[in-house]
């Protein structure tokens, strides 16, 4: 079966049983300074999670595309993915356990036709905080699984909640037996053998922990689960990892066919880094020295590395973009209708790196020369480390050139120097998805608010054909990107400050109106990405200064505010400047 089949079997399968089907959200969040990027389906739903009204109803279903950064440097294994597409169906406060392991489990065996005995769940074993879950364990029996097939593990395995506080609860999890020979006699879905893969994994939010550890009810209990297509396409075709499936096997192929010399690790890094790249670029990501950019500008990089390592002449990168849009067309036509701009982007960061590895050639060159000055016996680690970090020399390349010239590198010290640097990295990646649910407080609901005043405003003050191009809130400040082709003047700044504090002086009423997009867009709501949102939408106005479509949550009033200051005004990327605001209260 077919990754696109999946997918459409999935969404038809909830859109049968009254689910609304929601569009895809783009890998680069709006207003959620949680993420880098969309890392789970549930991230666009936070304010709706949190209790308020979805405009499509209270049960939903999706397709989202994912983009997770943490082990970016594991890419090139059997099983690591940096950009991925997950499959998610939710209750807001509709149904719950009982519904939700039938429906889990009829798709699984009914619609994918996997054999009940190839099956195999877990639900939590309870603590002091919650109780043992034998209500999911009853309804799993009774929908036909085998008890011997259930197991009980603790908070590690079989609880969600994303960061420190917010809502959370228990969850149940699906895994598919391979048919590989288990590991020993306590061989069982947690302990990683391979044998028993994850497939699915539906959490039941009916708890909300606080930052002092305490567990409470909530009001309304959700359902959010997620399955991942890419795992589930290459179980079910019976292949080893991802870039056995339709998804990879083309490019895999293309990039034998070019290779001078092969190597399997390094045309995995290639056929995934260049999908996620494309991926990213086409929803809006650009490289950069920094965050999201960085994150683009590393794959791009590791990629051409490994292209220079297989001894790919790097002109056939348009050509390898041709043929992954061929492939991925029918799942994603966005990338079609992108096609130049993925081109563009990839090329010019690629020549970009080809002049930086030239820099690098020189600052080693400068390192071994003080090296045979000094009668050292071999490179430090340190210098090893400095060439990847600021040059992107990877270890090997750098081994390759030193022994060259009869030397080895200290292995050991830069092992030692790239973990602490990669433990910081995991360490704000964790932080960056720190909140989650939890972050919506009062004050990013004001600065959220604030970001709609001023797109409205420099809309009077700068160019009516300003737009919103991404925004970025947290519980001290706001930053606001937008279309414009100039540096703004102090008179603009001023202009802009004001006009926004006289709105908020006027105590404005923000209201909100639930309407079919079209309609919307007839009214004059502006919004980011249109295609993202569901046929009905929600409206918010601010008295008659500003009309979007927007998720929320928002002030009821401007009052609500406070004084609003402008602290920086700076270019951001090409036609794209960047407000840095508070609120001062």
């Amino acid at each position: 079966m077919k990754a696109i089949d999946i997918r459409n079997k999935y969404l038809n399968f909830f859109k049968n049983r009254e689910h609304s089907v929601l569009p895809s959200a783009p890998l680069i969040p709006e207003n959620d300074p949680s993420v880098l990027f969309t890392t789970a389906g549930m991230q666009p739903l936070v304010p709706y999670l949190l209790g308020e009204k979805h405009p499509a109803g209270t049960r939903l279903t999706d397709y989202q595309k994912c983009v997770r950064t943490v082990d970016i440097e594991e890419v090139g294994d059997n099983r690591h993915l940096t950009y991925f597409e997950m499959l998610g169906n939710w209750s807001l406060g509709d149904y719950f356990k009982k519904e939700s392991i039938k429906m889990s489990f009829d798709f699984l065996t009914k619609e994918l036709e996997i054999p009940v005995e190839k099956l195999s769940v877990t639900v939590f074993a309870g603590d002091e905080d919650a109780p043992r879950d034998e209500e999911s364990a009853s309804i799993w029996k009774e929908v036909g699984m085998p008890e011997q097939h259930i197991y009980y593990f603790g908070k590690e395995d079989n609880w969600w909640i994303a960061g420190e506080e917010g809502p959370c609860g228990p969850d149940t999890e699906m895994f598919y037996d391979t048919g590989k020979e288990p590991c020993s006699e306590h061989c069982n879905p947690s302990c990683g053998c391979g044998k028993y893969v994850e497939i699915w994994n539906n959490v039941f939010m009916e708890y909300y922990k606080t930052k002092q550890g305490k567990y409470s009810k909530l009001k309304q209990k959700n359902v959010d689960t997620g399955l991942g297509l890419e795992r589930m396409t290459m179980l079910l075709q019976g292949k080893e990892t991802p870039y056995d499936t339709e998804l990879f096997a083309k490019v895999m192929e293309k990039l034998t066919q070019l290779a001078k010399c092969d190597n399997i690790t390094s045309r995995r890094i290639v056929a995934e880094h260049l999908r996620s790249s494309m991926m990213i670029i086409c929803d809006g990501g650009r490289p950069s020295n920094v965050e999201r950019g960085y994150v683009l500008r590393r794959l791009i990089r590791r990629m051409t590395r490994h292209l220079n390592k297989l001894g790919i002449d790097l002109n056939e990168l348009p050509n390898l973009i041709e043929l992954n849009i061929e492939i991925l067309k029918e799942l994603y036509p966005e990338l079609e209708k992108n096609k130049e701009t993925i081109k563009q982007v990839l090329i010019e960061e690629k020549d970009k790196f080809m002049k930086t590895l030239h820099h690098g050639e020189k600052e080693f060159e400068k390192a071994m020369n003080k090296i045979k000055q000094e009668n050292m016996q071999k490179v430090e680690g340190q210098v090893v480390f400095r060439l990847y970090d600021t040059y992107g020399f990877p270890p090997e390349v750098t081994s390759d050139l030193a022994q060259e010239q009869g030397y080895c590198i200290d292995m050991e010290e830069f092992q030692k120097l790239y973990k602490e640097h990669q433990e910081k990295s995991r360490m704000g990646s964790e932080q960056k998805f720190k909140g989650g649910l939890a972050d919506q407080n009062e004050e990013t609901i004001c600065y959220h608010t604030a970001t709609h005043l001023l797109n409205a405003a420099l809309k009077i003050t700068v160019d009516k054909n300003v737009h919103q191009k991404g925004s970025n809130i947290t519980q001290e400040r706001m930053r606001f990107d937008f279309s414009c082709d100039h540096k703004l003047t102090q008179e603009e700044i001023q202009k802009t400050e004001a006009l926004v504090n006289e709105w908020i002086q006027q105590a404005l009423p923000v209201t909100q109106e639930e309407m079919k997009k079209e309609e919307a867009i007839k009214t004059g709501a502006e919004c980011m990405f249109i295609e993202k949102y569901p046929d009905i939408v929600t409206v918010y106005s601010i008295g008659d200064v500003s009309k979007e479509l927007c998720g929320g949550p928002h002030v009821k009033n401007t009052s609500e505010l406070g004084i609003f200051k402008i602290k920086k005004e700076e270019a951001s990327s090409a036609g794209v400047r960047r407000i840095k605001a508070v609120l001062i209260k």
